[in-house]
Parts: C-alpha cells; structure tokens; sequence
C-alpha cells in the first residue's frame, strides 16, 4: 500500500489539523526516551500529519479518509508511555485525542468519560460531584490522560490494593471505534475488555471509557527510612496485608536512591537509609502509627499532616512508580530501567537473589507493592545505570534465569514489553477491526511476522527511515 498523505490532508482540512513541523513533532513523541536502545532506534519518528478530533464522529470520519487513502492512524493521548506506544513508526496521522475531554457520567461506584480527559480532572470531578475517586492512577496523575492509562498502562498509584488494570472488575465498559471502509462502534465488557485494554491503539480507537470508583480520601503522605534493606521490603509487604489499614501506595527505594535523587528528602536521609513512601488514609493512621512503633529499626521522618519540613516534597505518588526514574534521569543521565515482575509466594527470596547477583551500584532495587491474584507482591521498575546496549540485554537475561519476568521497557512492540507472546484475543480483533493493519503500526509483531522467534530485537520493516 502506497499511502496518499496529500489526498487525506486534504480531506481532513476543515478539522482540527497540524500541519506545522515543531507541532508535528511535538505530537510524535512520548517518554520513549528513559530507553537508550528506544532512543538510538525512534528519536528520528515523526508523523505526516495530526488532526485533533472533537467528538467520536470525528474520530470516525478521519478513520474512513485514512482507510480509503491508506493512510497509517496512530492515536495518543498525553504522551506520558515509555515505550514508545504512542510513536507513528510508519509516519501517517497522529489521532491526538486531547480535545475529548470530558467527564460524561458519574454515578455511585462509577465514573464516564471520554479518553482525552486527564487523570487529575476525572478525580477532581468525581470528587466534587460524590467524593469518589479512581481505584488507580499513573504516577503522571498530573499529565496522563484516562484513554492512555487504559490502552498503555497496566498499573499503578491504587495497585496495592486493587490489582492491576486487567483484574476482573478494573475497567467496566469501552466504547471502540473500528478502521474499516465503514468504521464500526462496539461496547466491550467482560472477557471483551481484553481485546483493546492495553494494546497500544493497534485494533481499534477508544472513544469513551467506563471505570470504577472507590471512596476519595485526603491521604496522608508519608516517608519512612531503615538503614536495613529488608526491613523497608517488610514494612512495605506486612502494611499492605493488614486488613485493617487502607493503603493507596507502599513504594519501597533501595539505598542511595532517596539520597542521591530525591533532592527534598536528602536533607532528612543518608546515604545508607533505604525509603518507603505510603500513603495512607487518614482515619487508618492510629492503627498505622501502632502498626509502626513495633518496628524500632524504622523512622517515621515525613508526615503531609504533620511535619516541620521547611519544604514539603510534594506529593509522595510522584516519588513512585516511574516518577522514580524520571527523578533519577534528571541527576544522572545514565539512569535507565527494568520492568519486574517478583510474584508470590517466593518474591523476597527472589528479590535478594537478584540484588547478589549483580556489581554493587549497576542496579538500585525500586519496588511497588501490589496485590497479584489477591496476593500482596513486588513489582520492580529497577534503576540500571546503562553502559552498553550488550549489557542491558545480559541484565535482562540473568533476571530471566533468576526467575523474575521482565516486562521490557527498551522494546516498542506489545509482545516483546509484555510476556513474549502472541495475544491471540487482540491478534483476531485486529484482523476483524483492522484489516488493511493501519492502525498504530509496527508495534505487534504477531501481524507483522507470526513466526518471529523472540531470538533478537523485532525490527520493524515499516520504520520511517532516518532523515538525512
């Protein structure tokens, strides 16, 4: 297929339209570069053209003018992804959906909205109308929007006591559009759910999201320090499990990392103590402060309701999740990282394997606490200090063979970042919903190359190539 950029530009005029490079650009991009192997491979990726569509007939129409001119879609909301989710491999359009923002519906346990609207104003309107909130949120709470946590993300801020978003129960009902000759609308709920959850936009353009909500709560933030590296991991795992204390948050940071890129908590840590930020509602702080005076070898050093920090280091989710990364980078640009998975029941022993296994200093353990098929465990979003691309690999294989699962975040395409192999749920909708494979391609191998064997990098063969 040869696509006619032109004839679709023309097309699609009287929308919402970027024509101009640096805007072009800018909407062509996400956080793809955490990943120095991302980044040497897409840093040069751009888009022909993106519209900015208002309303799902919208959506629909550039679907149909892109389909009859062969014309690549792909979709993006904030931007926010790591892996390069939201990057046109093959140029065409960007489908930036930030002017769907609105919050259509909320009920009791319930929230509607459309994709573009951001995390923070989903909350912020849930909260006003019913005090409610989301079960679970990014780290980027602030930027991200609800289309991209859903179709790119897998967890997060809530995750410790909700699960992950494809736990039975987590999304209610998509509403999708479909990139046909005459494009489609199916509501999903269900085992339906998973065609479209968390697959990058590739089979279909979500238009309207249906979510759950659980009571809001002015959580109180806090940072708890050990010089004891198992202790923090304890402390993490034990609050999670009691029944009686309502967690939001239990991140646990391996010594240096509070003190070398945390710039408002060194003043109050060394370089040895190891951190665990929390967050914890406010009516379950008598039992969390009991809970805490049985530990002697942890100290409480920061309290949001009650401290005499001179700075207040803001809010303690955005110490969390990749938010940590991001803190990192930005004191040492040879900080990347790893996706882990350590399940229960053997994720501690498994975690102090790891942690000997490697040079002191080449990897620093962060780790969330999250509920894994009702079992409180670890995942890890493990600080590397990256030196070849050689070694990031060797890394990843010698976790591999430890027995962690690697959820890799220096690969674009859903089987290499996820688990290696084929979705067929998501393969047999998109051959149904998108059958000239115009949708965000280059980013699921199983269209691409079903025999692909997983020996190497997947390459895509459509990628744009390097502007001279």
């Amino acid at each position: 297929m040869s696509a006619n950029i032109e004839a679709a530009k023309a097309a699609l005029s009287h929308l919402d339209l970027e024509t101009r490079e640096a805007g072009i650009k800018a909407a062509s991009r996400d956080f793809f570069w955490y990943s120095p192997v991302l980044k040497d491979r897409l840093d040069h990726v751009m888009a022909d053209f993106v519209v900015r569509p208002t309303s799902e007939a919208e959506v629909i129409e550039v679907l149909k003018v892109c389909f009859a001119h062969d014309v690549p879609v792909t979709t993006r909301g904030a931007g926010t992804g790591n892996y390069g989710q939201a990057m046109p491999l093959a140029g065409g359009c960007v489908l930036h959906l930030r002017n769907m923002d609105k919050v259509r519906e909320i009920t009791p346990g319930r929230v509607v909205a459309e994709p573009g609207c951001l995390l923070k104003n989903v909350d912020a309107a849930t909260r006003e109308h019913s005090g409610q909130e989301l079960r679970m949120f990014s780290s980027t709470w602030e930027t991200a929007t609800i289309g991209g946590f859903v179709a790119g993300g897998s967890g997060g801020v809530g995750s410790v006591t909700w699960g992950s978003l494809r736990d039975l129960g987590n999304i209610i009902r998509l509403r999708v559009v479909t990139m046909e000759a005459e494009p489609r609308i199916l509501e999903f709920r269900g085992e339906e759910l998973a065609r479209v959850s968390h697959a990058y936009g590739t089979n279909g353009i979500i238009t309207e999201i249906e979510m759950p909500l659980a009571p809001a709560y002015d959580w109180v933030d806090i940072f708890v320090s050990t010089e004891d590296f198992g202790a923090a991991v304890a402390l993490a795992e034990d609050v999670a499990n009691e029944d009686g204390i309502l967690v939001k948050l239990a991140s646990v940071y391996e010594a240096p990392i509070a003190h070398e890129f945390f710039q408002r908590v060194k003043p109050f840590v060394s370089e040895n103590s190891n951190l665990v930020g929390l967050m914890i509602a406010p009516h379950s702080m008598e039992g969390f402060l009991t809970f805490l005076a049985r530990r002697p070898e942890v100290t409480l050093i920061y309290r949001s309701d009650d401290h005499d920090w001179p700075r207040r280091p803001g809010k303690v989710f955005e110490y969390g999740w990749n938010h940590t990364t991001l803190r990192a980078l930005k004191v040492d640009p040879s900080i990347t990282y790893l996706q882990v998975r350590y399940g229960f029941p053997d994720h501690v022993a498994l975690i102090e394997k790891i942690r000997a296994s490697f040079p002191e200093g080449e990897i620093l353990q962060h780790l969330e606490a999250m509920r894994m098929g009702g079992k409180v465990a670890f995942g890890g979003l493990t600080l590397v200090r990256f030196t070849t691309e050689e070694r990031l690999d060797e890394i990843v294989r010698l976790h591999e063979e430890a027995g962690a699962m690697i959820f890799n975040p220096h690969r674009y395409t859903l089987e290499e970042g996820g688990r290696q192999m084929t979705d067929a749920t998501q393969l047999n909708f998109k051959r149904e919903a998108d059958p000239k494979g115009l949708l965000n391609p280059g980013k699921m191998i199983s269209w691409d190359d079903p025999e692909f064997g997983y020996d190497a990098m997947y390459a895509y063969p459509g990628l744009k190539e390097t502007a001279e």
